[in-house]
């Protein structure tokens, strides 16, 4: 892992940066980049500390959180729920093939006009299913944006609620997910003095990101974002055949 440590330091500024511009994609990004070096269980062990850091301090520089709380909880114990029995199922993360079609599906959708619309009087059930299946893509993959994402977005909250929103599902997630690494024996002292490590320049990055979203037009980085992770996805899967 050592012999990656100035890799992992860029990967982790340049997941920062994507985050600090459209408020998600920190796990998406280093998961992708750190998958073409390292196994997806050695990758979520890193990405434990930058995620929770990036995520509690998006989720908490916004209004006040428990309102928000009160309207999401059902899909966070959703969250937990599916990332813990997938942990169970699937024993471990799976292989980077499996990573590089969750990136493929995510990428597609992102590029895709297509838009979900959720009514008020569906979010009582779809809320918990929405979160199980996140849960278990998290178990599985490592990431937490599908259909967690999608599903936020399609609530039709203001900017600000949203960014909120997903720092609230992306820090459950990754506390669900660490609880699950933990329990295989991934999170090991080697992993987290790494994933310790990477909080710096995570957290750079993130500053560095909130001053770039200013100056460039959202819809065309959301472009470029998407294309690189559909041709990391691809890669990840292709490599793996």
């Amino acid at each position: 892992m050592e012999n990656h440590l100035v890799y992992i330091c860029l990967v982790f500024v340049l997941a920062g940066a994507v985050k600090g511009v459209t408020g998600m994609g920190l796990p998406t990004v280093a998961m992708a980049l750190l998958g073409l070096v390292m196994p997806p269980m050695q990758a979520a062990a890193i990405l434990v500390v930058p995620s929770l850091l990036t995520n509690v301090w998006q989720l908490l520089a916004r209004r006040p959180l428990f309102p928000l709380w009160l309207r999401l909880r059902t899909m966070m114990f959703g969250v937990c729920a599916g990332t813990l029995a997938g942990g169970l199922v699937a024993g471990q993360l799976g292989g980077k093939a499996v990573l590089g079609i969750a990136l493929l599906g995510y990428a597609a959708l992102g590029l895709s006009s297509w838009r979900w619309q959720v009514r008020p009087e569906q979010e009582g059930w779809l809320g918990p299913v929405v979160g199980a299946a996140t849960g278990l893509l998290t178990a599985v993959t490592g990431v937490f944006v599908l259909p967690a994402v999608p599903y936020l977005q399609a609530l039709n909250m203001d900017k600000d609620e949203l960014v909120q929103a997903m720092g609230l599902s992306f820090t459950v997630s990754t506390l669900a997910l660490a609880v699950v690494l933990s329990a295989h024996g991934a999170w090991d002292i080697a992993s987290a003095g790494m994933s310790f490590a990477a909080q710096l320049p995570a957290l750079a990055g993130l500053l560095l990101g909130e001053r770039l979203r200013s100056r460039m037009p959202p819809q065309l980085f959301r472009q470029c974002f998407f294309i690189t992770l559909f041709l990391l996805g691809a890669h990840l899967a292709l490599a793996s055949v």
